[in-house]
């Protein structure tokens, strides 16, 4: 079973549970074949991670037997984050496929695919997997592949240690919130190595989430995490989503650091080793990185929303670090991918040599008014997008590269369709709340129009 609506523009999401299922594992041995014809795998190798929901291994294995009868072999590394995935890809030089949903609830399950090294599936290919995942079952070659397993966990662990300097820090009390996520496989291997002390939350494998959504986007998510660390007296806390390659921070306070401001303080610090170099943001994240790379004789380049296309960009121009509104982070020396856990190592690490608390080291940032990602289902997202730039029409500057993006003096409106749910996002940035609000309010009311019709 392959509803088409499960192929997304970056990956695969769909439903895998429950009365109205989106796909099954006959699904995922149609997706493995094409993924092998696509990519032309027959005879080659590519490497194979799955995340800790209940639907995982079985997905796996039916992926792996339509790869195999299609004469790809599979190295198989189980249990991983997604960064591991790109880790175990850039280690090896070959493509990867992780079965993960993400921050997707329990019921979802997905795919995201790469080249070797981690570099991004092309978009024509993933619309090509889908055509042929869609279409009648190719015959099994001759000479099917094989499998082999391999565990590379204490590599990916020793990778990120070596491109962190974590001398001259003093010892933390850090809080981190897997979720029951893959963040509680990968966090022992990586924190606990280092001088600090952990507060581990939620640490238990479980993709049914029983204590919480593993998507640190909505607030709900993070405030058990928020609470341990006025509990404990932390320093900071972690936390991370589903599949562990997005991380965001609180600070001693409990409050949430945005992750605008932890991709300006991670630009800074990679500006140091690259004067002049490029970094990418995508299309919504707050316009302080701006003037941070600016202030710090970088570059900024702008992708749209999306891992494949931060990726791409970051290849393109040869980027040191990129981030994302989401907490998504990349870095050249880990492929250009985006990985949570060193973007936690980066954030520790200058947290332990400031000499001051996690709200001090960002105070001195750039800092707007940010409404954060709005969600709304609506009918017709061309029809809201067509009437917000009509009326916004002559109060700024319309872009409609990745949505509909208007920006005026000190300020910008975003609305676009989600790459992996069926919704519209709004997204307000302004110089004060007030600004903020009646920019908000306004193109709420034409939004809820929509859903209300």
């Amino acid at each position: 079973m392959l509803n088409p609506s499960i192929f997304k523009a970056n990956d695969i999401r769909g439903v895998v549970t429950g009365d109205r299922p989106e796909w099954d594992a006959a699904g995922a041995r149609a997706v493995g074949s094409a993924f092998v014809e696509v990519l032309g795998l027959a005879g080659r190798e590519f490497v194979l991670g799955r995340d800790m929901r209940t639907s995982g291994l079985e997905l796996a294995a039916a992926f792996t037997e339509g790869a195999l009868a299609q004469g790809a072999s599979v190295v198989d590394i189980g249990l991983s984050s997604t960064d591991q995935l790109w880790f175990a890809s850039g280690l090896l030089g070959m493509p990867g496929v992780q079965l993960t949903a993400s921050h997707n609830p329990a019921a979802y399950n997905g795919v995201k695919f790469c080249l070797a090294e981690a570099a991004p599936i092309e978009p024509a290919m993933l619309k090509r997997i889908a055509e042929l995942a869609m279409g009648p079952a190719p015959t099994p070659v001759a000479q099917p592949g094989t499998r082999r397993e391999r565990d590379v966990l204490a590599d990916y662990a020793a990778h990120l240690h070596g491109l962190v300097s974590l001398d001259g820090m003093r010892r933390l009390t850090v809080v981190y919130d897997a979720g029951n996520g893959m963040a509680g496989h990968t966090a022992p291997a990586v924190l606990g190595p280092l001088d600090i002390e952990t507060i581990g939350l939620f640490t238990e494998l479980d993709g049914s989430f029983p204590n919480h959504p593993p998507n640190p986007l909505d607030p709900a998510n993070l405030v058990d995490a928020q609470a341990a660390v006025l509990e404990h007296g932390a320093d900071v806390a972690l936390v991370f989503d589903g599949d562990a390659d997005r991380c965001f921070i609180v600070d001693e306070r409990g409050e949430v650091v945005s992750p605008s401001l932890v991709t300006a303080l991670i630009a800074q610090q990679e500006l140091k080793r690259e004067p002049g170099g490029t970094i990418v943001i995508n299309t919504i994240t707050s316009r302080a990185v701006d003037r941070v790379v600016a202030e710090a004789g970088g570059k900024v380049v702008v992708s749209k929303v999306g891992h494949t296309s931060v990726k791409a960009e970051m290849a393109k121009h040869h980027a040191i670090f990129g981030g994302e509104h989401s907490a998504h982070y990349y870095f050249r020396d880990f492929w250009g991918a985006d990985t949570g856990m060193l973007a936690g190592l980066h954030v520790l690490a200058l947290l332990g040599r400031s000499g001051g608390t996690m709200s001090e080291l960002v105070a001195g940032l750039p800092v707007f008014a940010n409404s954060g990602e709005i969600n709304s289902t609506v009918a017709d997202t061309a029809g809201v997008q067509a009437r917000l730039a009509a009326a916004f029409a002559g109060r700024g500057v319309q872009d409609t590269d990745d949505g509909l993006t208007i920006t005026g003096d000190g300020w910008w409106v975003n609305v676009r369709a989600s790459n992996t749910e069926p919704l519209l996002r709004l997204n307000v940035e302004a110089a004060d709340q007030a600004q903020l609000v009646a920019l908000r309010d306004e193109a709420l009311a034409i939004i809820e129009g929509d859903a209300d019709a």
